[in-house]
């Protein structure tokens, strides 16, 4: 099963045609997506979407682009919403190079996500970007206090992040980012990656992949972010397919496996 594990089906680029992209993911072999919540404010448009469709779950959280929409964020607001399609948390954490909400907000709303991954037992959806030393204490620190498990979302940071989250437990998620012409930095890190902690995404409706750069993106182009992920692994399409299943039931495991 094709499982694509960030998808932001809420977003208006998809307002117009919604319905059909599902359709076409679907006809494309993704037999299951995750949609994810931006901002708490969003959760009841992204939970709607799951609740209606019988092969999507869904996320609750606040991006760290919207820390600053939610600067009274409690950890009730997060676990009184995990239930039901609700099978993560997030996707918070750090994002340095655009800082759109202030860092300490940033760092403030990522560490209530952090408790509420504590007491609901779901995954963290991290994000980070630019802020790889920050990130690596606060999980480091954190789990030291409570496990909790993590997925490094669409992950595009350095090696050094990468071997600290990965000794923390953490799964990895890549993105079309893998096929892009300039990621061989990227690529470098996807070689080091446990091999049974790592799943795909397309993190539609962005980052569209090699060939369909420039596009909208949308799940039905996740074969290309697979292909990527087992030529760079030197795995066959077929083990691809199979070792990134296996790892999406093994963090997401409120997703019953058909």
């Amino acid at each position: 099963m094709l499982i694509d594990s960030h998808v932001n089906l809420h977003a208006p680029q998809f307002d117009d045609d919604r319905d059909a992209v599902i359709v076409r993911a679907r006809e494309a072999g993704v037999g299951l997506m995750l949609t994810i919540c931006d901002r708490v404010s969003s959760f009841d448009a992204v939970r709607a979407i799951a609740d209606s469709h019988d092969d999507i779950w869904c996320s609750v959280g606040t991006h760290p682009h919207e820390a600053k929409e939610n600067l009274t964020l409690r950890v009730n607001d997060l676990t009184d919403r995990a239930n039901g399609r609700v099978v993560g948390n997030g996707e918070t954490g750090l994002d340095y190079f655009y800082d759109h909400s202030p860092r300490d907000s940033q760092r403030a709303i990522f560490l209530i996500h952090i408790k509420a991954a504590r007491e609901t037992g779901l995954p963290l959806i991290v994000h980070a970007r630019d802020a790889d030393a920050e990130m690596a204490e606060i999980l480091e620190e954190e789990h030291a206090r409570g496990a909790f498990k993590l997925l490094m979302h669409c992950y595009t940071s350095g090696p050094e992040l990468a071997r600290r989250a990965a000794a923390l437990g953490a799964w990895f998620s890549v993105s079309g980012i893998a096929t892009f012409r300039a990621a061989n930095a990227v690529r470098a890190v996807i070689v080091d990656m446990p091999k049974d902690r790592i799943i795909v995404e397309t993190d539609c409706p962005y980052l569209a992949p090699v060939p369909m750069r420039g596009r909208r993106n949308e799940p039905a182009f996740l074969p290309h972010v697979l292909a990527r992920l087992a030529e760079v692994r030197g795995w066959g399409l077929d083990e691809a397919e199979a070792r990134t299943e296996d790892a999406f039931f093994s963090l997401f495991d409120r997703v019953p496996r058909p």
